[in-house]
């Protein structure tokens, strides 16, 4: 296709996926009470329920301003659209990239597609689970005396990145099964690299995470130390199955095959009996005789 028509494709992917999240923050606007009470379940309230529960620290949530109950409806409610239409425009994502794909590309990216989701929202899950632990870690560190007020929104900015981190950090495996994939990296490489991936988990999951608790840290690092190892796993079994297809399939592009140049034994030399005596040749003349010593 044309530049233009490039473009056009691209503009009704976007606005399918646009319109699709529109829809679903509609509707997570109208049932904004329950997600928002869903959400703060995890925070210990002052209440007189509550009192003298979590070692005698709670927190007051107050919304600060006129239109802080406004700005924290939107902000649920578009979380909610962005998260509950992954399928659909992590779809539009592969109808738009797969007509430039062979045959065997779409099937991977069909791969993608279907594993790519579940991941996600098993990262959103893993991320509500610790929650209630991540926010009672960080009310922990106010002093006895003391009552925090957090507005829904800081609660909920926490709680936002979160879930995003979490989600994104689920697919990280996947990306390296694709790569694996499309030759760019090696399963052996893959496994020579586990001590330096399981580090760069483990600090990754210290910085992604807001609360200072180890938990909350290997609640998130944990699972992907376990997609890592299963992604290398894939990889491995995955270049099998390129070596037995073809030999030279673990070759860089600059690095040449290798050549078998050991000695084999030749058989015998078969005789080949003529069927008629070959013509003698007729005798060269005398003038050309000559003609070919002057020429030398």
């Amino acid at each position: 296709m044309a530049l233009a028509d490039h473009l056009r494709e691209l503009r009704n992917r976007v606005v399918k996926s646009v319109l699709a999240i529109v829809v679903i923050t509609v509707i997570a606007a109208i049932y904004h009470k329950q997600i928002e009470n869903f959400l703060l379940q995890p925070l210990p309230q002052c209440t007189k329920e509550t009192s003298g529960q979590f070692h005698g620290r709670c927190a007051q949530v107050s919304n600060i301003g006129l239109t802080a109950g406004f700005t924290w409806m939107l902000k649920v409610s578009l979380t909610a659209g962005v998260v509950g239409t992954v399928p659909i425009w992590l779809y539009q994502v592969w109808a738009f990239v797969a007509p430039g794909l062979h045959r065997h590309e779409k099937k991977y990216a069909v791969v993608f597609m279907l594993c790519g989701a579940p991941l996600f929202l098993a990262g959103v899950a893993v991320a509500i689970l610790t929650l209630p632990t991540t926010v009672q870690v960080l009310i922990s560190f106010t002093p006895d005396t003391t009552t925090p007020i957090l507005p829904p929104e800081d609660y909920f900015d926490i709680a936002t990145r979160m879930v995003l981190v979490f989600g994104l950090a689920f697919e990280f495996p996947l990306l390296l099964v694709m790569l694996n994939q499309v030759g760019i990296i090696t399963g052996k490489r893959l496994l020579g690299w586990w001590r330096g991936m399981v580090m760069g988990i483990t600090v990754f999951a210290a910085f992604a995470t807001p609360s200072a608790d180890p938990l909350t840290m290997l609640a998130l690092a944990a699972p992907i130390w376990a997609l890592y190892f299963l992604a290398v796993s894939i990889a491995l079994l995955n270049d099998r199955r390129k070596r037995r297809n073809n030999p030279d399939a673990d070759l860089d592009d600059e690095e040449a095959s290798h050549l078998d140049l050991s000695v084999q034994p030749v058989e015998g030399a078969e005789t080949v009996q003529a069927s008629s005596a070959p013509a003698a040749s007729a005798p060269v003349p005398t003038a050309r005789q000559e003609q070919m010593d002057d020429i030398t």
